[in-house]
């Protein structure tokens, strides 16, 4: 995915930018065999400036673009409207949240937040990660993950929700775990957040060190491994080290992603 601090600087030209993504996408699925993509950032200053980018995007064959939070309700509104006409997926990066979501004097509760962008429309919202750099106990996170998710969420305190919440016939969002998290993390990202999330390892991939083909290599087989010992009935929050070190033996990339960041960790007090 683009960061959600890229926009079109001069050293990188959001058209450059887009045609050289689009490249490498190309050339990953005509080597692989499989669907691959790339979030384009389209965000902007001007409606006018996010329509013409995510128009291009769509020519190049994109079947995603990426919004941050910080365009603004209306704007994420529209581009909810285009993705829609255009058959796109829009994926919400939640950029600026921590201005008001992480105040504990004042503010908005991210659970609000994830409640609006459903009603605005929008298909991926990152929502947090609990053993990532994002803040937030697990139990907290996965009351964000339900409230994207479910087509009613019941009174649940222990996770936030306060009230219930039918939904309807409203679109369900993709939840999106990204932000500081690696493959020896992988058996409690699953164990909290299940199947019909994304997981993004952007950090966890590009700082292997033996590369960026090797990062994503050590966590498709860390996911791999976990998915396969789950299905076969076993207590992955508690055998996962133990799984993700076998799987480790046969796999020298995990291995290699195991031990770089097995004491990686991040710790944030509110304000």
């Amino acid at each position: 995915k683009d960061d959600e601090n890229i926009n079109s600087q001069a050293f990188m030209h959001w058209r450059d930018r887009f045609l050289n993504c689009m490249e490498a996408v190309n050339r990953a699925q005509a080597a692989s065999g499989e669907v691959k993509g790339h979030y384009l950032n389209v965000s902007a200053a001007t409606m006018e400036d996010m329509y013409e980018r995510a128009e291009f995007a769509k020519e190049l064959g994109s079947v995603i673009v990426m919004i941050d939070l910080v365009i603004g309700y209306t704007a994420i509104q529209s581009m909810s409207k285009w993705a829609r006409r255009n058959d796109m997926i829009l994926h919400l990066h939640r950029a600026g949240h921590s201005t008001y979501t992480r105040q504990k004097n004042h503010g908005v509760s991210f659970r609000v937040i994830a409640k609006w962008m459903r009603m605005a429309g929008v298909d991926h919202i990152h929502a947090g990660t609990a053993v990532g750099k994002l803040e937030g106990d697990p139990l907290t996170v996965q009351g964000f993950y339900n409230i994207c998710r479910e087509t009613t969420n019941d009174i649940d305190l222990a996770r936030g929700l306060f009230f219930e919440q039918p939904w309807a016939g409203l679109r369900k969002v993709m939840p999106v775990a990204s932000g500081g998290i690696h493959a020896g993390q992988m058996h409690q990202l699953i164990d909290l957040f299940g199947d019909d999330c994304v997981l993004q390892f952007g950090g966890g991939t590009i700082g292997h060190p033996m590369g960026i083909q090797a990062g994503a290599t050590a966590n498709r087989v860390a996911q791999e491994a976990m998915i396969k010992a789950r299905n076969e009935g076993r207590d992955i929050l508690r055998e996962g080290p133990r799984i993700l070190e076998a799987a480790a033996t046969r796999c020298a990339p995990l291995a290699q992603a195991l031990e770089t960041w097995k004491d990686v960790s991040f710790n944030y007090t509110p304000t």
